[in-house]
């Protein structure tokens, strides 16, 4: 009889393709394959305008500062109409169908989302997204570089080598998967550098290092190099090397007909993540990141241009995870926002307080976090931003306390008093 421990034992030994199996899948296959949590983080990067992301329709002022720009408020009865991803969110084709189709989504009677973002609407309603408003970095850089650096390190104002997601990860074991840490991407970004291994995959299909023979080769010189960390480095990056190959001698098919393709770049890192998940390579944190959100001109079809691609790929990922979202958590974060006021070019400039969202099984979603400042004058971060009421590091070290069981957070986040937290999480 084929159970589940035998098949995953087998395939163990099939996947390491060198041999025998490494004693991380070994491991995992002979224990049936506990359940494992995962967190993954995207960055959208360029300072995304998180206050046209999830509009704030139930203030006046909001129209008054953006005449031009503003999402409008949402209309009674509005249709989509299309397809859907099935078995989950929707991820297939949707479009509006309520006059000029830029109106807001309605979440709560006072923010909406933006209508490029209709494919998280089943999120929220599943109460499976959250989101947090007025949060970001006490650190008053408009910088997008030190603002990225400070984010990414956990460390605002104080810019670090190594990054939060890679602190607060448990140190590897002997038997530790090379691919525990995985970023795509052609280098590997500051939030996963540091002491525990991480690695960068450009594209997972081309995720080697020459013909066999130069393999071999640069394979031998790291077996034998007297420097334990870079012996120990190679080791982990042929070791993901030859899991990936063997992961991608099958072709994929995600699953519940998710639609990464809609997505772009974010789509394809997205469904590279998901990959390596179903196939048990041991992932415990994930990176993917999204360009382009610096919009200091016609800013509002550019939004949406990004805003599908962003809203597409996190409902497909959603749904190709299908019951593997109860183990997930997804977070996503931007630098800084944008101003309050649009500029005279249609656009709006580097601001302070912005929007993050994180979604998943674990989230306690359907509900706007964060305590909102207001829009008038005399509330605004020196008279011109969205002030900044959550700190970001409250954000994700409630994720790496409640969600990866990282209890140390000032391993994560040197210097930082967290407090109570938000509440993001069920448990």
């Amino acid at each position: 009889m084929l159970t589940r421990r035998v098949f995953l034992r087998g395939s163990a030994i099939a996947m390491a393709g060198f041999g025998s199996a490494p004693r991380w899948l070994a491991r995992a296959a002979s224990t049936g394959q506990g359940k494992r949590k995962i967190l993954v983080a995207i960055f959208q990067r360029g300072a995304c305008d998180g206050l046209n992301v999830v509009a704030p329709f139930g203030e006046k002022r909001y129209y008054e500062l953006r005449p031009s720009i503003a999402i409008a408020a949402p209309t009674t009865g509005a249709i989509w109409m299309g397809g859907s991803a099935g078995g989950g969110a929707a991820a297939g084709r949707a479009v509006p169908f309520n006059g000029n189709g830029a109106n807001a989504i309605d979440l709560d009677g006072h923010f909406g989302l933006h209508p490029a973002l209709q494919p998280l609407k089943e999120l929220w309603d599943k109460q499976q997204l959250a989101i947090v408003e007025a949060v970001g970095s006490p650190d008053p850089s408009r910088s997008h570089f030190d603002a990225q650096d400070y984010m990414e390190s956990g460390t605002p104002g104080k810019p670090s080598s190594d990054g939060w997601l890679n602190r607060a990860l448990p140190p590897a074991g002997p038997d530790g998967s090379p691919l525990r840490a995985v970023a795509v991407g052609s280098e590997l970004p500051r939030t996963l550098r540091g002491e525990r291994p991480a690695i960068a995959l450009n594209n997972a299909a081309q995720f080697q290092t020459g013909n066999q023979e130069a393999t071999t080769i640069i394979e031998d010189m790291y077996a034998t190099t007297p420097d334990a960390r870079l012996g120990r480095t190679g080791r982990d990056a042929f070791a993901a090397m030859k899991t990936i190959q063997a992961i991608n001698r099958e072709p994929y098919r995600p699953s519940n007909n998710a639609q990464y393709g809609l997505a772009g770049e974010l789509g394809r890192g997205l469904q590279q993540i998901a990959r390596l998940i179903k196939a048990d390579a041991g992932v415990e944190a994930a990176f993917a990141e999204i360009g382009g959100w610096d919009h200091h001109s016609n800013e509002n079809p550019q939004l949406s241009n990004l805003l599908r691609q962003f809203g597409w790929g996190l409902a497909a990922f959603y749904a190709d995870m299908g019951d593997r979202m109860e183990d997930i958590v997804v977070v996503t974060m931007s630098e800084f926002g944008r101003t309050a006021q649009e500029n005279g070019n249609g656009g709006t400039d580097h601001g302070h307080g912005d929007v993050m969202m994180a979604l998943g099984g674990p989230v306690r979603g359907g509900k706007v976090y964060g305590a909102w400042p207001g829009l008038e004058k005399e509330q605004l971060y020196e008279g011109r931003d969205l002030a900044v009421t959550t700190d970001f590091r409250t954000v994700l070290g409630e994720l790496v306390r409640g969600h990866l069981g990282q209890k140390n957070l000032a391993q994560a986040f040197p210097g930082f008093e967290m407090g109570e937290g938000l509440g993001l999480l069920k448990t």
